[in-house]
């Protein structure tokens, strides 16, 4: 197998459907700043913070995508190895490395390991819908909005929380999908929601026909239902989703969904193979604390992103506005970097399973080529087109005259974020959970640590004081910018540091892949 054809073939796929993921937040935003009957600011604000308390809420449970698929990866690895039947699809290259021609049922074992993190992602879901309420009451204790946001973020809230089973299920399934060595189906399941999502929302808020703003004094096609039809778009799409990735394991995998009809404990034997015990990593318990570590690993990096927020929007409105797009262009590059972290991930599971040390070796080789090369390009792009880009996000010439002063910081994002998406998806690929929770909390602690000391240092030095009055904003948002980007050092650095000394980096060796 040529490798780094391999890693192209998982990673292109991921960063295709990343790329989407910010269009659909500027639609929603658009439209609701071009709602009649309302204030635009209000609309958009409800927006913002309603989708702020979903992304709080589901990153908690990135770990259903992120532990399924390095399970699923190390399992089906086994699989090629010939410890169980492999698995293999039309057209993909697990069909040339496990010789077959045609689709078939999928071990017992990797079935169990979908079943398993649909059973949390439905229940958690439904845990959710019936605590929707509380949610809401504890999200606005710690937000402080005017009375209208507030109760247009509430109504998006109650409406688009319909959708969290959907949405949490779309989790494992792309765990499960990558896990399997499959970047397509992830791909059009991504851009089908996306798609989806942006044309019920517009057709929905704004209506088709009678007194819509599509099609106005003809005959009512579809109802404008304002502000709402932004949430119920978000709703039909998520389950549209869900129902597609049904089909496509159904279809492409032969996996059985008769157990979605109950929700006993024990795991449903599915396919043509049994959970064995030899496959420790397959146990329940062991599977319990794999996301245990990745829940708590959520936790350090929603903190370090709240604290980003936070912080930056005690020195006033116009630097609240340049560090969100700043945030914004640094986590651009990320969506880029995290399909060959996902390549990465998916590579690094599956040689794991086989027990190739060489394969391993390769694909972390590999993986960071594919990814400084990327970060070169966008060195380039951030040190030529700086303003530009500015320019691009806002007409506010205030804003964009105040962040010329960070665009140097961008340069850094592609040289410090690289190592640390990339061995994310290595690690996460290893299920190495431990590890990858450490780096993350510890990361987190020096985020905070680092700007405590940095802005203390910067007050002393400007106004010889202890307090923050001495911190001019500028001079907090620098401090703000090396605190993020300590955060990120730290990240590579662990876990640079832990690959030499990783006992999965052992595994018995076979020949080169």
């Amino acid at each position: 197998m040529k490798l780094n054809k391999e890693i192209l073939r998982l990673a292109l796929p991921s960063i295709l459907a990343n790329i989407t993921v910010p269009l659909v937040g500027m639609v929603d935003m658009a439209i609701a700043g071009h709602l009649p009957g309302g204030s635009s600011a209000a609309f958009i604000g409800g927006i913002t913070i309603g989708t702020m308390i979903f992304d709080l809420l589901y990153w908690n449970f990135g770990f259903l995508r992120v532990g399924t698929g390095g399970l699923t990866a190390q399992e089906f690895g086994r699989c090629l190895a010939g410890a169980k039947s492999p698995v293999s699809a039309p057209g993909s290259a697990q069909n040339t490395l496990a010789g077959a021609k045609s689709a078939q049922n999928v071990p017992g074992s990797i079935g169990n390991i979908l079943w398993r993190a649909l059973r949390i992602a439905l229940l958690s879901g439904v845990a959710m819908l019936v605590l929707q309420w509380v949610i809401v009451q504890a999200a606005f204790l710690l937000v402080d909005c005017s009375p209208e946001v507030r109760r247009l973020a509430s109504r998006y809230f109650y409406i688009r929380i319909w959708a969290a089973p959907a949405t949490l299920s779309l989790f494992a399934f792309k765990g499960w999908f990558i896990g399997l060595q499959d970047t397509v189906r992830p791909m059009t399941a991504d851009l089908l929601v996306n798609g989806i999502n942006i044309a019920a929302s517009f057709l929905l808020a704004l209506g088709v026909g009678g007194t819509g703003d599509i099609l106005p004094g003809t005959p009512t096609l579809i109802p404008a239902l304002g502000f709402p039809g932004i949430a119920l778009g978000t709703v039909l799409a998520q389950w549209s989703g869900f129902a597609y990735c049904l089909l496509a394991a159904r279809r492409r995998y032969g996996y059985s969904f008769s157990m979605l009809c109950h929700f006993l404990p024990v795991s449903p034997d599915t396919g043509t193979g049994t959970e064995t015990a030899e496959a420790e990593n397959l146990s329940t318990g062991s599977f319990f604390r794999l996301n245990r570590d990745l829940f708590l690993r959520s936790l350090g990096m929603i903190a370090v992103y709240i604290g980003f927020t936070v912080i930056s929007a005690r020195y006033g409105d116009l630097m609240l506005a340049v560090s969100a797009i700043l945030m914004k262009l640094l986590m651009f590059f990320s969506y880029f970097s995290d399909g060959f972290a996902y390549a990465g991930e998916a590579l690094t599971g599956r040689f794991i399973g086989e027990g190739s040390r060489e394969g391993v070796k390769a694909t972390v080789r590999g993986t960071f080529l594919w990814g400084l090369g990327v970060s070169a390009l966008f060195m380039l792009a951030y040190g030529v087109g700086g303003v530009p880009i500015l320019q691009l996000m806002t007409d506010d010439a205030s804003v964009v005259e105040a962040g010329r002063e960070f665009l140097p910081w961008l340069l850094l994002m592609p040289l410090i974020g690289c190592p640390a998406f990339i061995w994310d998806g290595i690690f996460i690929g290893a299920t190495a959970s431990r590890d990858l929770r450490n780096s993350t909390l510890l990361s987190a602690v020096g985020f905070f640590l680092w700007w405590w000391v940095d802005s203390w240092l910067g007050n002393a030095f400007n106004s010889g004081s202890l307090g923050l009055e001495g911190l001019t904003p500028e001079m907090a948002i620098h401090c703000l910018m090396r605190a993020y980007f300590v955060h990120l050092a730290l990240r590579a650095l662990y876990l640079t540091l832990r690959y030499r000394h990783a006992p999965w980096r052992l595994s018995r060796s076979s020949k080169a892949t």
